[in-house]
Order: C-alpha cells, then structure tokens, then sequence
C-alpha cells in the first residue's frame, strides 16, 4: 500500500509539472548515464568538449527570463539524479546541469574544485553562472581551490578541434 501510495503521489508532482519541467527532468534522466558512460570511456576533458560541439553558442548577457530557467533546470537534474544513483556524483550532476544550461543558451560554467582535509584529498564540482553557484550550495567555492588550469588545458584542446 505504501508503494501505491508513493507512485500516486510521483504522478500528482508530475502532472504539476511543466511540459518545460518535464523535458528537462526526462533529458536528465538520459544523460546521466550517457555522462558517467563517456566519463569512463574519454574522461573529463573530452566528454565536456563532446557536450560542447552539441550545443549551440551561449549568451553570456544575463536576462530576467533564464533566472526562472535556470532554477527549474537545477531542480530537474537533481530530481532525475534521485532515480539514477548508480550514475551519480556531483561531477556527473555538474556535467548534465552544465550542458542543459548551454542547450537553452546559457552560458554557465563547470567549477571543479579540490582541498585537503585531515590528509584526504577531495574534489568537488559546480556549476556557475555569473557568479553564482547553481544547483550546489552557495559557499562551495569558499570550500574549494579551483582547478582553473583543467579549464585552460580544456579551451587549448577545443581550439585543436
């Protein structure tokens, strides 16, 4: 009865949903296991030049329309990383919000970051937009030194194409 009750509610949200919502939700819901699978096979810098050459320009102009935009993009993605956790990480989460951002022409970009706490290494990634963290917790980059060299060597390899 519990599940019943759960899939009735899952189908209430969706109908409240925006037809807009809805593809971004379902478009996520693709590409997180088609990110985790290039990730594997080509790494970082490729897979994110791959996403590049299927978008189209972005503006980098801000307007009162993306805002709105960009909010519901965010939420989709997380939405649709619940139901694919076995292809999930932030870095994964970033990629996807990152490239839907640049789909609708939104010039967003990915933040990877890395510190050392107790001797660990950790790595972090975020996507930003004029500033501000999208999707992620606002003080992230205060967490995080930023690997702003990965985003050099990767506009060196993008000229090569």
């Amino acid at each position: 009865m519990g599940a019943l009750k759960s899939l009735i509610e899952k189908g209430r949200i969706w109908i409240k949903l925006s037809n807009k919502e809805r593809s971004l939700f379902l478009q996520a819901l693709v590409l997180l296991p088609l990110v985790a699978l290039l990730l594997r096979l080509y790494g970082l810098q490729r897979t994110q030049a791959a996403l590049i050459l299927w978008t189209e320009p972005t503006s980098s102009e801000p307007s009162k329309v993306q805002v709105p935009l960009i909010i519901a993009t965010a939420q989709m993605v997380q939405s649709a990383a619940r139901y694919s956790k076995l292809w999930t990480n932030c870095l994964k989460k970033s990629l996807v919000l990152w490239y839907l951002l640049r789909c609708q022409g939104i010039a967003a970009q990915l933040q990877i970051g890395a510190r050392l706490e107790q001797g660990q290494f950790l790595a972090h990634a975020w996507v930003e937009y004029q500033g501000f963290v999208v999707g992620d917790y606002q003080d992230v980059p205060q967490h995080y030194t930023r690997l702003d060299r990965l985003n050099s060597e990767l506009n060196r390899y993008i000229a090569l194409l």
